[in-house]
């Protein structure tokens, strides 16, 4: 019997549109693997003796990973809302907008505020239920926000917000 883990805290339901798209291709892609997997467990299994066959060990967790994303797919994008629309003020921090922000040494940095199921560290995305995107909704140009991290207290100023069409 596996230990108790507690349910994660309900994520947002709002994606971009490009997000949506990587969503579904992925969902279609992994379908695809699947297929491959299933073959090659297939084979794995008619080599014989199933308990010693590192093969057929490896593709069934392969195949129980699949599946664990197979699902997860299926139950959230039905849910997801895609946000398609600028919002009303573009000179305040909202959904999908870009925020450029410097803390106190002056360095800069730019995240995208999105959804939490299309983050991408390496492309400065963040999830609007993070802490600092949180901190950044409904703010203005030239704002101060305060984020508590786990080294302390961290206090930023909004240096430029934009908002870039989905394509």
């Amino acid at each position: 019997m596996g230990r108790y883990r507690p349910p994660a805290a309900p994520k947002s339901p709002y994606i971009t549109p490009a997000g949506y798209r990587r969503l579904k291709a992925e969902e279609k892609a992994i379908w695809k693997r699947r297929r491959e997997v299933t073959a090659a467990l297939s084979a794995a299994a008619a080599e014989g003796d199933r308990s010693e066959n590192a093969e057929y060990i490896y593709r069934k967790k392969e195949l129980r990973e699949i599946d664990r994303r197979i699902r997860y797919l299926q139950k959230r994008l039905p849910t997801l809302k895609i946000v398609d629309r600028l919002p009303g003020d573009l000179d305040r921090v909202y959904f999908a907008a870009w925020v450029t922000l410097a803390d106190a040494e002056g360095e800069e940095v730019c995240y995208r505020i999105v959804g939490p199921d299309e983050i991408d560290h390496d492309s400065g995305y963040i999830s609007m239920d993070s802490p600092l995107a949180r901190a950044l909704l409904g703010k203005a140009d030239g704002d101060e926000v305060a984020v508590e991290t786990p080294s302390g207290r961290r206090h930023y100023d909004i240096v430029e917000i934009r908002y870039e069409p989905d394509v």
